[in-house]
């Protein structure tokens, strides 16, 4: 028996089970109906509202699953807690600068996405960052004058054309200095358009970083200057009457960065170079760390790459005291600090919402009382086993009944067992290995050999959904989310499941998850009732999961809906995305949907011809076909 059902369930147990109060970072919990809300804070006290209610309210907009979930208010209290932690911060400590947000637009660049950010973050002055020319066009005709606009990336004259147009606009628009080639071409352009420009340098930091993208650092990181590189453009800019254009370091200390320890080194090495650069007589003013500011995807406050060891108050402070300690005996002045936090910025706002559309058991049926006559010896051995299972021998019983129905699969592929034998040994090998389970369940330490018998008997529940579309990270880079059932958390989720995708790929699948415990290769669930949508949510998919995916069998971007909760306890829907058509997926791959019409006519034709189809069948398959074109391409109901 399952452990979760020899007891009394609460919400709260699926609370803790799910981790849901570890990594939601108060913005997300359970009611007492056993659905997952989503809170927001206002004047007058928090507000939760169920996402079961947006999603009936969203099937009523006659939008079907899988629905991209936005939800406006958390992008805009994460922009509240980032500013004002540093406001805070600088003004504990004393600091004599500014803070200065940016987003990287390559993390969302999504229109909704980023005007919300453009919009609520005017009050900070909050800016982008473009890494393209198609990010700087965005960028450009998003955000108000006297806003920050730092150009990273590689840069042509063209792109170089648009900085500078942007700061004759009052844009305070930084082009970072990637390669000394740039310096050349921007300082040609700036002499072309008589513009003085506004030079950032990007300086590689050689203190090596934890979690996953730890070679966005050190010496073989793809972008950013030398020391010795450093020092020529400084060179060239003094030789050239133009160091007062040099007013930017940027050292990219990586990418969801762990452990608070790692911050503070690369931290400490970006004040080097930028008190060496004030000593030589550039005039800086700002220092761009770049990212780093990890999210917590596990709840664990720990060093594992999913996670880190620090919350938002500790990296303020660390960045802070870092800058003071290094620049202050040195007397000099305290820079304006810019950090291009994206993940930490818009990852929670967003949850991917999807139906379970069937459930694959691994699970006996009933055995006979004895074996049919004639059986081979084989069959009997492994029916044999089953009986009389003793705890102290479990490991050696299920290895012995693995290898016993290797045989008989091997008598199987030589001819000498039948199908039904076949189909007998599966059934009697799955009745053994649940016994074995259902006594090993509970215990605190899984005997040797058996460690992996839970998953072998998880349920594969299939999602509707695409791994590769939605989820590209899980995939790619065994990044891990929260995945969690949006509803009847007061029951006992007595099955454990890994979910399959729509593609017929063996990769479409989510196989690692968290839970309170940890991470775990198997989800716990609910049993799927035939009459009732089961939903899951994975939350914490606002960062690069929408840029990222791709058309893996021809599935497209889900619907996308886009709501904000109200004072009141009510919310509206902003803002409602059509997921794409089929014709719209089959145009992204050079395909003429009016040419596939007008083939499959003709084919069509032809069959009324020879008579295989009469003129009416004709019209209800064109038809068809037609509708097909602009059906959605998830399961649909």
């Amino acid at each position: 028996m399952n452990p979760r059902t020899t007891s009394r369930w609460t919400v709260e147990k699926s609370a803790e089970l799910y981790g849901i109060r570890r990594w939601g970072a108060g913005f997300f919990d359970m009611d007492a109906n056993g659905d997952v809300t989503v809170k927001v804070k206002f004047p007058s006290g928090e507000v939760a509202v169920s996402l079961m209610e947006i999603a009936q309210g969203i099937a009523q907009r006659d939008h079907a699953m899988p629905v991209l979930l936005r939800i406006e208010n958390l992008l805009d209290a994460r922009i509240i807690f980032l500013n004002e932690t540093f406001r805070e911060a600088i003004a504990e400590k004393g600091y004599e600068g500014e803070y200065r947000g940016v987003f990287p637009v390559k993390v969302n660049q999504q229109s909704h996405v980023i005007e919300e950010i453009t919009r609520f973050g005017a009050r900070y002055g909050h800016g982008l960052e473009a890494g393209s020319k198609a990010e700087l066009v965005l960028a450009m005709a998003s955000l108000q004058p006297g806003a920050l606009l730092i150009c990273n990336g590689y840069k042509d004259e063209e792109f170089i054309d648009l900085g500078l147009r942007a700061t004759r606009l009052g844009y305070r628009c930084f082009f970072v200095i990637e390669s000394p080639a740039e310096l050349d071409i921007v300082i040609a352009r700036s002499r072309a358009l008589g513009v003085r420009p506004l030079i950032g340098a990007r300086a590689k930091v050689y203190a090596k970083v934890g979690g996953q993208w730890t070679e966005s650092s050190g010496d073989r990181s793809s972008f950013g200057l030398s020391s010795t590189q450093l020092i020529e453009v400084f060179e060239k800019l003094n030789d050239l009457g133009m160091i007062d254009c040099l007013q930017l370091l940027h050292c990219h200390l990586g990418s969801q960065i762990p452990n608070l320890a790692d911050i503070r080194a690369g931290v400490l090495e970006a004040c080097r170079y930028y008190a060496a650069l004030v000593k030589e007589g550039a005039p800086m003013g700002y220092l761009d760390f770049g990212g780093g500011l990890a999210v917590d995807y596990l709840g664990s406050q720990s060093i594992h790459p999913h996670s880190r060891n620090y919350d938002l108050a500790d990296y303020c402070r660390a960045i802070i005291d870092v800058i003071r300690a290094t620049l202050d005996v040195q007397g000099i002045k305290h820079p304006h600090i810019v950090t291009e936090s994206g993940r930490a910025t818009v990852a929670f706002s967003s949850v991917l919402m999807f139906n379970i559309l069937d459930v694959m058991h691994f699970e006996a049926v009933s055995l006979p009382e004895t074996l049919p006559e004639g059986s081979h010896k084989r069959l009997r051995h492994l029916f044999d086993l089953c009986e009389d299972i003793e705890d102290h021998n479990l490991a050696d019983r299920y290895t012995e009944a693995q290898a016993i129905r290797g045989q008989i699969r091997d008598l199987f592929r030589q001819g000498h067992i039948s199908l039904r034998e076949r189909s007998l040994s599966e059934n009697i090998f799955l009745a053994l290995a649940q016994a074995i389970a259902g006594r090993i369940d509970g215990l605190d330490e899984i005997p040797a050999g058996l460690e992996g018998l839970r998953q072998s008997l998880s349920d594969i529940y299939y999602g509707n959904f695409s791994v590769f579309q939605s989820l590209p990270d899980t995939w790619a880079i065994n990044q891990i989310f929260p995945i969690v059932p949006l509803h009847r958390n007061g029951e006992a989720p007595t099955r454990e499941a890994i979910i399959a995708d729509l593609t017929c790929d063996s990769d479409g699948k989510v196989d690692t998850f968290i839970t309170g415990r940890g991470v775990r290769p198997t989800l716990p669930l609910h049993a799927v009732n035939p009459d009732e949508e089961y939903l899951l949510g994975v939350f914490l998919v606002g960062a690069y999961q929408e840029t990222l995916g791709d058309l893996h069998n021809l599935l497209g971007d889900t619907n996308i809906v886009s709501v904000r909760i109200n004072e009141d306890g009510s919310y509206d829907v902003m803002k409602e995305i059509e997921g794409d058509s089929i014709a719209d997926v089959l145009s992204y791959v050079e395909y003429n949907p009016q040419a596939l019409f007008e083939n499959f006519r003709a084919i069509a034709e032809v069959a009324v011809r020879e008579k295989r189809i009469r003129v009416e069948e004709r019209k209800q398959i064109l038809n068809e076909f037609s509708a097909s074109l602009q059906g959605y391409t998830y399961f649909e109901k």
